[in-house]
C-alpha cells in the first residue's frame, strides 16, 4: 500500500514539473529553432563571401585556402601546383576546358568544387590557372 502511495505522489510531482518545464515564451522557442547554419547551393554566390572580402578572391588566394593541402604534394595524384610533368599530360589530353570541367564536377578522389564549399566555378577556375601559371 505504501509503494502505491509514494509511486503516485513521484508521478503527481514529475507531471508537474514537466508541465511547468514546457512553459516557454514565443521569445525562447523561436530562439531555440533557429537556423544553426546555412545552406550553399552550388552555382549560387554566397552571401557575403567576395562582397564582404572588398572584391574577387585570387586563384593564389583560393589555392592557399582550398587547394594547396593535395596539389602541393601531390596527394592521390593530384597534379603538384606548376609541375609540367604532372600538368602537361591532362591539359593535352583534355584541354584546359576539360581539366575545369573536371574540378567543377570531380575526378577520382577530387570532390566535386575541390574542397572549396563556398568558391564559384569562376574561383575554381581562377585556382586552376594559377596552378598551372608558366606551364
Amino acid at each position: 500500500m505504501k509503494l502505491k502511495t509514494w509511486l503516485t505522489v513521484a508521478a503527481t510531482a514529475l507531471t508537474i514539473f514537466a508541465a511547468q518545464a514546457q512553459e516557454m515564451s514565443n521569445d525562447e522557442i523561436a530562439d531555440r529553432i533557429k537556423p544553426l547554419g546555412k545552406v550553399h547551393v552550388a552555382g549560387a554566390a554566397a552571401q557575403g563571401d567576395t562582397a564582404a572580402a572588398g572584391g574577387a578572391k585570387s586563384g593564389e588566394d583560393i589555392y592557399n585556402s582550398a587547394c594547396v593541402a593535395c596539389h602541393s604534394a601531390g596527394v592521390l595524384g593530384a597534379p603538384k601546383f606548376q609541375v609540367a610533368a604532372d600538368w602537361q599530360p591532362r591539359l593535352d589530353d583534355r584541354g584546359l576546358d576539360g581539366v575545369w570541367k573536371n574540378a567543377i564536377n570531380g575526378i577520382n578522389a577530387m570532390p566535386p568544387m575541390g574542397t572549396c564549399g563556398n568558391c564559384s566555378e569562376d574561383d575554381i577556375k581562377a585556382a586552376i590557372e594559377y596552378m598551372i601559371e608558366g606551364i
